[in-house]
């Protein structure tokens, strides 16, 4: 049954252990035996599910706890292992940390509680021996309920070193179920919000994924790893798998001239982040969605009713969008007609005036520019403004991460209206576009996917 899809959870005492070198080498590991591997990441990080995506050939997903509440952690994990052998969660940050101030909410221990699902301590032995066993021990007798089914040690030095590691944590009583060495080819670039994305590197991505996979194969005890997998059982709860609504019987929704009812997606390197479920829920209310690529494309797909732009790195090909004026031409008469346009974070620069003085879209009244400070973290909004993603009024959460500034910071009618941690609005509604710097999950409050299609059928 798929409520009893054997699963782990990758966690670690602090960001930097090698989470992210483990999740997906054990994820491409299991592929390379021919299990069907259902990738999933704690939190909003929209990088990792895309090597996860790599080494799985299936969607990586995102569970977060903060944006979309832990009564959808469950279904959401559910329609994404949906006939898979096996799932992979990796942790985030450390594995007790959480939305700041909110207690364990959002963290990978509770994620994993809500799973039924044990863990795998991934711990960086590099500057430590006997030390581990109190390490260890701290975060298998924290919290009860989380169960660290085993620990793999990354980073270790010698055979003597993992001889003086093994000897320790004998007295712990958790197993260790695999020993990593210092490997330089399984390293991943990373730049001002992260690692670089996996559209980004091509050929480099693939290999990276392979190293990672061969170092997981060599290293670990498979075998150990998927028993312990296997004995989760049916997840705590009795959900159903989420789904983004009915999918259309026939054909896709219709504009009132009759075409069918077309809503383009940027992708491309540039605009890598989203979140697989957005496209699954404008799909289930009617609309026919179409990838382009802002960097290569001189057009809009033709028919275009709406238009969603998220995130990504526009700053770093600000050039190359800026060089696309046949595509910001169109963009800025699309918008201009009134039809709806939702923009998240990279989606809000493009609309702008300018991004370090280079021309964009010119949709808004507002000029972005590279910032030092990061701004990053959950936010608590409200919408302000009526506009064809939302009504006035609508409570959602969301998740800024940014080294950008946009001036001035929200329009004359704002697009949200922070409630915590600070109170401020923020972004844009004109005509059919909402933009701003937050990111949200479509799939806490569907009725925004279903609203911006009757939007583009109406425009």
């Amino acid at each position: 049954m798929t409520s009893a899809v054997p699963r782990l959870v990758i966690a670690a005492p602090s960001s930097g252990s090698g989470k992210t070198t483990v999740a997906t080498g054990l994820m491409a590991a299991l592929a390379a035996r021919g299990l069907a591997v259902s990738p999933h990441k704690v939190g909003p990080d929209y990088i990792d599910p895309g090597y996860h995506a790599l080494a799985t050939g299936r969607v990586g997903r995102n569970l977060d706890a903060y944006l979309c509440g832990t009564e959808l952690v469950a279904p959401l994990f559910l329609h994404g292992a949906r006939g898979c052998d096996i799932a992979v969660v990796e942790g985030v940050m450390g594995l007790y940390d959480g939305a700041a101030g909110e207690g364990e909410l959002a963290s990978t221990a509770q994620v994993a509680k809500l799973l039924g699902a044990p863990v795998v301590l991934v711990v960086d032995a590099s500057s430590q021996a006997r030390s581990v066993a109190a390490l260890v021990h701290g975060f298998v007798s924290w919290d009860p309920e989380v169960r660290v089914g085993g620990v793999i040690l990354n980073k270790v030095g010698t055979d003597r070193h993992e001889v003086l590691l093994r000897e320790a944590l004998d007295a712990v009583g958790v197993p260790v179920l695999g020993v990593l060495r210092r490997a330089r080819q399984v390293s991943t670039p990373s730049r001002h919000l992260g690692l670089v994305p996996v559209a980004e590197r091509g050929a480099e991505a693939v290999e990276a994924v392979a190293a990672m996979a061969a170092l997981v194969s060599d290293g670990c005890d498979l075998e150990a790893l998927v028993g312990l997998a296997r004995a989760a059982g049916p997840l705590p709860g009795g959900f159903a798998p989420w789904t983004p609504g009915p999918a259309p019987t026939h054909h896709p929704a219709r504009s009132d001239k009759g075409s069918p009812l077309r809503v383009a997606v940027a992708g491309g390197a540039a605009f890598t982040f989203s979140y697989a479920e957005h496209t699954e829920l404008l799909a289930a209310a009617g609309a026919e969605v179409v990838t382009f690529d802002p960097l290569r494309d001189e057009e809009l797909p033709e028919g275009t009713a709406g238009l969603v732009v998220g995130g990504g790195f526009p700053e770093v090909y600000a050039a190359e969008l800026s060089a696309n004026e046949p595509l910001r031409k169109a963009v800025a008469e699309l918008a201009l007609s009134g039809a709806p346009v939702a923009a998240e974070c990279a989606g809000l620069l493009y609309l702008c005036r300018e991004l370090d003085g280079l021309p964009m879209c010119g949709v808004l009244d507002a000029s972005a520019r590279m910032s030092q400070r990061l701004t990053l973290g959950y936010r608590d909004a409200v919408a302000v403004s009526d506009s064809a993603l939302a009504a006035a009024g609508t409570r959602m959460r969301g998740h800024e991460f940014h080294r950008t500034v946009v001036e001035p910071g929200a329009g004359a009618a704002p697009a949200w209206g922070m409630r915590a941690p600070e109170r401020r609005v923020e972004g844009f509604v004109e005509r059919g576009v909402h933009a701003s710097y937050l990111h949200t999950h479509w799939a806490s409050e569907p009725g925004v996917a279903r609203r911006f299609v009757e939007r583009c059928r109406t425009s």
